[in-house]
């Protein structure tokens, strides 16, 4: 008997953390302030010729862009499944994180070299208005930080977002403390080692995002989820002869997902075995997105040694049980 069920606890659909409405909202006001000051530090950048102001102004013009395609991905994954999408459009706020990452990297370069240049052959800076504006830069990063932080972090796609304005103003306290130092000292390479600060918060940001929307786009398991351990977990329960074809995975942020193919012994209840995994895997590992195949263990089966060809096209290793009931 073969039984296929996808439980969700809410009946409906997946629902975490803030609405998204609210991250919208949250996500607008943290967008109308990056841009507007944005437009003020590059004017001020250029005339104090200060790189780490045009630096800290080209990282908010992607925290700007950043949130726009965090509130784009927003609206794609909020369309209903249908068609060829069984899933919907969820996993466009992943490419989104993925596009976030990549910009900060490119940045990065580019602001590496221009530092590496000016180290060398280091232009006259204006300390006193990069303090001003880079002070100014600190009160606005940190009311965006907050306003991103009120939307729901769990989400990949406003947690890039949100990593892209906390380097932003990482970087404007960086930046802040250099034209003081230009200011009482008149080190002008001060303002290129801001720079380079910048630089490293964010490859550091960039590689982290790519890193875990990668992971969900390669279909790998969450973090905290160890398929062998869940397999064997399965594989011994009372009944569970074996477990294969285990697959666990997330559809996108916040949304693990696991299905696998379930041998059981002859005599007992196959809907009852399927009930009972799916409590233990919401009870243990917070798994309610679930797909199991539940079938009665044949003779054939039970004279396979290994066991290797239960399927066509077997998927990964196959786990039975340990220790057989008396």
């Amino acid at each position: 008997m073969t039984n296929r069920h996808d439980h969700d606890t809410d009946g409906h659909s997946h629902s975490h953390g803030v609405s998204v409405d609210a991250d919208r909202r949250w996500l607008t006001i943290a967008l109308a302030l990056i841009g507007g000051f944005m437009a003020v530090e590059v004017v001020i950048g250029v005339i104090a010729q200060s790189l780490a102001l045009i630096s800290d102004a080209a990282h908010m013009l992607t925290d700007a862009v950043s949130i726009v395609l965090a509130l784009i991905a927003i609206r794609l994954a909020a369309r209903p499944a249908k068609g060829h999408y069984t899933y919907g459009l969820k996993r466009a706020e992943i490419l989104s994180a993925q596009a976030n990452g990549l910009t900060l990297l490119l940045l990065a370069a580019w602001l590496a070299y221009e530092a590496i240049r000016r180290l060398i052959n280091p232009p006259e800076v204006h300390g006193w208005l990069v303090v001003v504006t880079a002070l100014a830069g600190v009160a606005i990063n940190i009311a965006a930080s907050w306003a991103i932080s009120k939307a729901n972090r769990s989400s990949l796609n406003v947690e890039g977002a949100f990593q892209h304005i906390l380097n932003d103003l990482y970087a404007f306290i960086a930046t802040a403390i250099a034209g003081l130092i230009m200011v009482f000292t008149g080190f002008d390479r001060a303002d290129a080692i801001a720079s380079l600060i910048v630089v490293a918060l964010m490859l550091k940001a960039g590689v982290g995002l790519l890193r875990d929307s990668g992971r969900i786009l390669l279909e790998a398991a969450p973090a905290g989820l160890h398929p062998d351990q869940i397999g064997d977990l399965l594989a011994n329960q009372n009944g569970v002869t074996e477990v294969h074809d285990l697959h666990v995975w997330t559809i996108t942020s916040g949304q693990p997902a696991l299905s696998a193919h379930v041998l059981v012994d002859r005599e007992l209840d196959c809907h009852q075995v399927r009930l009972d995994l799916e409590g233990l895997l919401r009870d243990r590992y917070d798994l309610t997105h679930t797909t199991l195949q539940v079938d009665h263990v044949t003779d054939a089966l039970l004279q396979i040694e290994p066991r290797t060809d239960h399927c066509e096209d077997a998927h990964g290793p196959a786990h039975t049980r340990t220790e057989h009931p008396h």
